[in-house]
């Protein structure tokens, strides 16, 4: 945890001269996460891998438990992941900006710094669905932005 909060103070304290960390468009989120995996920690200490399948499965675990019905998409400006079955379905969006190879991931809704991480190449991890497929519907294309998820995690 230490370690993950040094790294976001280092960051937050950057130089004027240093490169500034740059804002990802959604184009170039789907470039840098499509087929690769997604590791780091967040900002309260959890740590989180995810290897973002192709066909929309986030395969790993995201920092609470292992994924088994998981799924990412991207929109114009951020990243989506979406956790749980249609009646059950949680939404958490961030936008994504780099600083050399550390990724910064944002809350949407209030822009707050939700983690850190590194895109790995692949899937070093092998993260798999176990055995137990699940497939990501239409529905996240057409899910609800960030200031609705609150009322998608209270159903």
């Amino acid at each position: 945890m230490l370690r993950s909060v040094l790294a976001l103070l280092a960051v937050l304290a950057l130089p004027a001269h240093a490169p500034a960390a740059e804002r990802l468009s959604g184009e170039a989120i789907e470039r840098a996460f499509r087929g690769n995996t997604v590791s780091g920690r967040y900002t309260n200490g959890g740590f989180f891998t995810e290897y973002h399948d192709p066909d929309g499965r986030a395969l790993g675990h995201n920092g609470w438990q292992a994924n088994t019905d998981a799924c990412w998409i991207t929109k114009p400006d951020r990243i989506c992941y979406y956790y749980g079955p249609p009646t059950d379905r949680t939404v958490h969006c961030f936008s994504v900006e780099t600083s050399g190879d550390l990724y910064v991931l944002r809350n949407s809704g209030n822009g707050m710094v939700n983690a850190l991480a590194k895109v790995e190449i692949g899937n070093p991890r092998n993260h798999t669905d176990n055995g137990t497929p699940w497939y990501c519907d239409g529905l996240i294309s057409r899910a609800p932005e960030p200031s609705m998820s609150r009322k998608l995690a209270r159903r």
